[in-house]
């Protein structure tokens, strides 16, 4: 059965459909959790309340062949929320060293420079590159033109270059 049927058939209300469409998107959605929230235990969670708000709210769902990018875009409006009630802070690599943690830090560093764009920034940097969803379907789901998106993907990633090079971690020639 295509997505699409799924997907329609779960806007009419067959849970069995509505199950299998998420049982299919479980990885995409715990990567998208695991990005924001940096806790399995919170990305668990994080996937089984998006599951319920999904599920509650399946009929608004206006088309059936964005319905990955209607979840995701779910699991990062709960991941924005969790993390502005509980207002986390980024462990800097001297606190972790402190510990006695020793590991490659890399993700760290890209962390803290995808926390200095805006969340629109982010949101966008997220769903092109991580989530691979295609240009064309990010501007359908924010309602905004295909070449808007693409100057802001390539403004994104211009900052977020930017600030390695302040960093002197990349060297762009």
């Amino acid at each position: 059965m295509t997505e699409e049927i799924l997907v329609k058939q779960a806007i009419k209300g067959d849970e069995e459909a509505f199950l299998t469409l998420i049982h299919s998107y479980e990885e995409a959605l715990y990567r998208t959790a695991i990005s924001y929230l940096k806790n399995e235990g919170d990305a668990l969670e994080a996937i089984q309340e998006v599951t319920y708000r999904a599920y509650r709210s399946i009929k608004t769902v206006k088309e059936p062949a964005y319905f990955k990018t209607w979840l995701i875009r779910i699991m990062m409006n709960y991941c924005r929320d969790v993390i502005k009630k509980s207002k986390r802070e980024v462990f800097e690599e001297r606190i972790l060293n402190i510990q006695g943690i020793t590991e490659d830090f890399t993700f760290l560093e890209v962390e803290e420079a995808l926390l200095s764009l805006s969340d629109y920034e982010r949101e966008l940097l997220h769903l092109k590159y991580f989530e691979d969803v295609k240009i064309k379907d990010i501007s359908v789901m924010w309602n905004t033109p295909e070449g808007t998106i693409k100057t802001r993907l390539h403004k994104a990633l211009r900052a977020l270059r930017a600030g390695f090079e302040e960093k002197g971690e990349v060297k762009r020639v």
